[in-house]
């Protein structure tokens, strides 16, 4: 079943605040040692935040290119081309002119495709397999939980 757009906020919010906040939470209690001159740990959870802020906002785009594909679906190859660019995106927000509680800047651009990559690859492997085994239904309410 093809997700509706309330299905996709829905499994993109519930799939960041679990999975992503998973992934992030390494980044944030210093794990891999990560030190530049701004406190950067409570950065890559504001990145998260903006992340799913922004994807809400781009999902209205999908959903309308989608519903000009023949069979209304959204292959694997485009979800990584949506995420290629959704990372484009946020970098260059916060490289250029910063984000409400993230200064110009402050990002290493090494730490944030890090992070961002391995966020996007979390969330894509949990989408696909995790989420039809955990949640047999969801697929079938166009990826709305309620």
């Amino acid at each position: 079943m093809t997700p509706t757009l309330l299905g996709r906020w829905q499994t993109r919010l519930f799939l960041l605040a679990t999975v992503g906040v998973l992934i992030t939470l390494p980044f944030y209690l210093e794990i891999f040692g990560l030190k530049t001159e701004f406190h950067v740990q409570p950065i890559f959870f504001r990145i998260l935040i903006d992340i799913a802020i922004f994807g809400c906002g781009w999902d209205i785009l999908y959903n309308y290119i989608q519903k000009f594909r023949w069979d209304r679906d959204w292959p694997g190859a485009l979800q990584l081309l949506a995420g290629i660019w959704e990372a484009i995106f946020v970098i260059g927000c916060v490289q250029l002119t910063g984000l409400p509680g993230i200064p110009q800047g402050s990002v290493p651009l090494l730490w944030f495709l890090i992070h961002y990559s391995l966020v996007w690859l979390g969330v894509f492997i949990t989408s696909q397999s995790l989420m039809r085994i955990l949640f047999p239904r969801w697929r079938f309410r166009g990826g709305r939980f309620l």
